[in-house]
């Protein structure tokens, strides 16, 4: 990247990074070293030496490498970027970087899981985060987002229950990464402001495809204060351009077998340059029409319809950079609701009360008190204030001074006022007595939920019965499955007895929600489908028709569709008119489970393996309702596998052919097709 691409953190990082090759081996004190594989010994065989400074520090260093991991999102992955305003937001934001639609901000994310360790597999069913840090020139603002517009509880001071019920059991240790058992839906029956957030969890949102087309969502209530100190009460989303989409659930299960499987397509495509692009978008409620819903919209358990309140696109995200090192920048970055900048304030959301004292607690112990001069969490702009000392202090302060307010440096650092970019609180009126009690506006528990079940589409709920059936018949105890039955039976019964009948318990005679709205905004399949990035594996063998391949590949490219030549090995295949190929993937080092279609070429010498091996590919990604091409010379092997005219499976019969698959990928999924991995 050229240095007027780098924007102000990357200038920033520049002078904390470092190369390491070709450069001679010096200790952490400077010395250096001649021998780094042999310690110190007393003769040839004899006791290793205490004396031994350059093995002492070497190992003492590796038994120190590891910070504690996070409580919850352990498992996580970054990267960095720039956001770009559309227009002004000035008429209700003061926030510097919500001003200038010519400025780029710098930022960066971390994508991340909720429940597993450090070492957890990425497909499993979980909320994900999606944390974004913008280093404005007014200071940090985090969003510290997930995946689902709403979350399990409504205060804080349950937070430590629900991560306590959801991690692996306490006796026996497992499972690990998992919803699938006792205690988390136990925690789930017994509290049933989790209802609505058990719909989401339950969807197929918990099961994003990638981080390029995973949604992100504030959930809390924040505020935006303009210059004049008029307030609105708002709400922060994050759209990928690519559109909203999931896995399968046989998908998430089988890729398994890939851990890493969300980091590697997030490194790979921001290495190929499709670079990830998000647009961040605000819903913005009037401070007079706060009662206006029937819903609290300070209650983090409900969101605000879309249909009710529009969301308004005010700029677009784009993540153009890998970090350097994972564990300097993504293990130690460290995200925050509290950081916020002059224009948004807070709101009375209890959640969010709760999350303003205990981040800064869990940072703080786990990264130490100096965690903000860490590279990645360093401000743009200059930082002083009368903080000192610490572990491990970067910063040198110099003077005797180290207090406010002061005679011997002139009272600086002094205090910024206002109207020089000061920080002010918005004056929010607060009144009532000290209780601990939930508000009543926070006690319905089901009317969103039965909405977001008559916003799914027939698919979606057969995935919804599917999970729960799943989740639910993994626990042990059958009063833990009757209970969060009677929970779903409050929702709808359409969702309750399949349910029930799964997993062995009884429909209770409950009065069920009477809700008839829906909210289309929240279905998957209104998101946006195109085939950008798709990636189609190529099936080719020796003797395939080069010329005609070689066009195909230039089409799909040109719609940014990335080809992955398959074959029986790696190497070379080669073409009947001598055109060849490099093997990007041979049927034992890749997997169906990586490609988004096929497209089956052949050749003049398929042997019986690579009919096998293609066979084997078409038909699990076939199962997975993926789109797949062939050439009408090589369409006998559908045929023989009985797919030959399903919906999403064509045919090379004539020259528009290469605008049809790109059309057919584009729609990525066929539901309409008949399948057998749901019961229900």
């Amino acid at each position: 990247m050229s240095e007027r691409e780098k924007n102000k953190k990357e200038k920033q990082l520049e002078s904390h990074i470092r190369d390491t090759r070709n450069q001679e081996m010096i200790s952490n004190e400077g010395k250096k070293i001649v021998d780094d594989e042999n310690s110190l010994t007393a003769g040839d065989r004899g006791p290793t030496l205490i004396e031994d400074f350059l093995a002492r520090e070497k190992l003492a260093h590796f038994d120190r490498e590891r910070i504690p991991e996070r409580v919850v999102h352990a498992r996580g992955y970054g990267a960095y970027g720039d956001f770009e305003l559309y227009q002004s937001m000035s008429d209700v934001t003061m926030a510097d970087f919500l001003q200038d639609p010519s400025k780029k901000t710098p930022l960066f994310v971390r994508f991340s899981q909720v429940i597993g360790s450090k070492g957890c597999n990425e497909t499993v069913r979980d909320v994900r985060g999606f944390s974004i840090k913008f280093y404005t020139d007014d200071g940090n603002f985090d969003l510290v987002a997930i995946n689902m517009p709403v979350f399990f509880i409504q205060d804080a001071i349950k937070f430590p229950d629900l991560i306590h019920s959801v991690k692996p059991e306490p006796d026996n240790e497992y499972p690990q990464g998992q919803t699938a058992h006792d205690t988390f839906w136990d925690f789930m029956g017994s509290n049933h402001e989790t209802t609505h957030m058990a719909m989401w969890i339950m969807s197929d949102r918990a099961i994003p495809k990638n981080y390029r087309t995973m949604e992100g969502f504030g959930v809390h209530t924040y505020r935006f204060v303009n210059k004049d100190g008029v307030a609105h009460f708002i709400k922060l989303h994050v759209k990928p351009v690519l559109g909203v989409h999931p896995l399968i659930w046989d998908e998430a299960q089988k890729l398994g077998e890939d851990a890493d499987f969300h980091r590697r397509d997030l490194w790979t495509n921001i290495k190929m340059g499709n670079y990830p692009e998000y647009e961040l978008a605000v819903q913005i409620i009037k401070e007079d029409q706060e009662f206006m819903f029937d819903f609290d919209i300070l209650d983090p358990t409900k969101l605000w319809p879309e249909e009710d309140v529009p969301l308004q696109k005010v700029g677009k995200i784009t993540l153009n950079k890998t970090v350097d090192n994972a564990f300097s920048e993504t293990e130690q970055s460290a995200f925050h609701p509290g950081n916020i900048v002059r224009g948004i304030d807070y709101s009375n959301d209890p959640l969010l009360q709760g999350r303003l004292f205990s981040y800064t607690d869990t940072q703080q112990a786990r990264i130490g008190a100096n965690y903000q001069q860490l590279p990645i969490n360093k401000p743009i702009v200059p930082v002083y204030n009368n903080q000192r000392d610490g572990n491990s202090r970067h910063v040198i302060d110099r003077g005797k001074v180290s207090y406010h307010r002061n005679l011997l440096a002139d009272n600086t650092p002094s205090e910024v006022p206002v109207d020089k970019g000061g920080f002010v609180t918005y004056p929010s009126s607060v009144e009532g007595l000290k209780k601990r009690k939930t508000a009543s506006s926070f006690k319905d528990h089901y009317s969103q939920a039965r909405l977001f079940w008559n916003s799914m589409t027939p698919v979606e709920r057969e995935h919804i019965i599917g999970a729960y059936s799943f989740e639910l018949g993994r626990c042990l105890h059958v009063p833990v499955r009757q209970q969060m039955v009677d929970r779903l039976a409050r929702v709808s019964k359409e969702l309750a007895e399949p349910v029930a009948k799964n997993v062995g318990v009884t429909v209770p005679d409950v009065e069920e929600s009477t809700v008839t709205k829906s909210s289309p905004a929240i279905s998957l399949m209104n998101t946006t489908f195109v085939a950008d990035t798709l990636k189609v594996a190529v099936f080719l063998a020796e003797g395939f028709p080069g010329s005609e391949v070689e066009a195909l590949l230039k089409q799909l490219k040109e719609a940014k569709i990335h080809p992955v030549i398959v074959s029986g090995s790696l190497g070379e295949v080669k073409g009947s008119d001598g055109i060849t190929y490099q093997v990007d993937q041979s049927f034992l080092t890749g997997s169906p489970l990586s490609y988004e279609a096929a497209y089956l070429v052949g050749g003049t010498e398929v042997d019986d393996y690579f009919h096998h091996q293609a066979r084997t590919f078409i038909m699990n990604m076939y199962n997975h309702f993926k789109p797949i091409g062939a050439r009408k010379e090589s369409s006998h092997l559908l045929k023989e596998m009985g797919i030959e005219g399903m919906p999403g499976v064509i045919i090379d019969i004539d020259p528009h052919f290469g605008q049809t698959f790109i059309d057919t990928m584009a729609k990525q999924r066929f539901w309409e097709r008949p399948s057998y991995l749901y019961h229900v």
